[in-house]
């Protein structure tokens, strides 16, 4: 198991946002947040953004749903190219009916869990499932301080995961920075979402390198 980086383009700047995109061309992924200013308080982009993002992106795109009604709008992200499209299991009605469809479309299929959301109900699913975000911040703005109590629901997950012989990913998403990433790892998650401690550093393509290393440090043998 190896660590992906995934930045986060909410910290880009989204008037330049494809030189942006060029600037992360080192990382795994580009983590997409999709917000519908219901299920969180704040508006970000659709599905003819993400689309032409997915045209344009050096990397695969990580799909953050951070609506409501995921199972209606979750395969139209699919459909518009991402490679990857997670949604809340507090905003699904059927989840394992959506993952379904989703990986039908041909995508991975990640479930995500605010901060005080139990991991628990998940762990009977993951052979339905290709990742669970855990949310370490409150969802909806970039930029907010690690929750350490959410490091024992990480461990919970990575734990199950290992019993049931499942290649579940565990991505963290808020607060992921150089001194919180090692931490993290060492409780088990392997994708780590970080928007501001990318797009802040000076440079860019160094400090995805400089949190993929100390990711991998922490990560546990395998």
């Amino acid at each position: 198991m190896s660590a992906l980086i995934n930045p986060s383009i909410l910290s880009a700047d989204f008037v330049n946002l494809e030189r942006d995109l060029g600037r992360i061309a080192a990382a795994d992924f580009v983590h997409v947040d999709v917000m519908d200013n219901h299920f969180v308080p704040n508006l970000t982009l659709g599905p003819p953004v993400v689309r032409r993002i997915a045209e344009v992106s050096p990397v695969p795109l990580d799909v953050h749903l951070m609506i409501e009604d995921a199972d209606r709008w979750a395969p139209t992200y699919a459909e518009a190219g991402a490679a990857s499209v997670t949604f809340h299991a507090e905003a699904a009605q059927a989840p394992v009916r959506l993952a379904r469809e989703l990986r039908g479309a041909g995508v991975r299929v990640g479930v995500a869990l605010r901060p005080a959301s139990p991991v628990e109900p998940l762990l009977d699913l993951l052979a339905e499932i290709d990742m669970i975000l855990v949310m370490t911040v409150e969802p909806g703005f970039g930029g907010q301080s690690f929750i350490e109590g959410t490091l024992p629901k990480i461990r919970r997950a990575r734990r199950a995961v290992a019993e049931a012989g499942a290649d579940t990913w565990i991505q963290v998403d808020g607060g992921v920075s150089r001194s919180t990433i090692g931490r993290i790892a060492e409780a088990g998650a392997n994708v780590f979402v970080a928007g501001s401690a990318v797009y802040g550093a000076p440079d860019v393509a160094a400090e995805i390198v400089a949190l993929r290393e100390l990711a991998d440090q922490g990560l546990p043998a395998s």
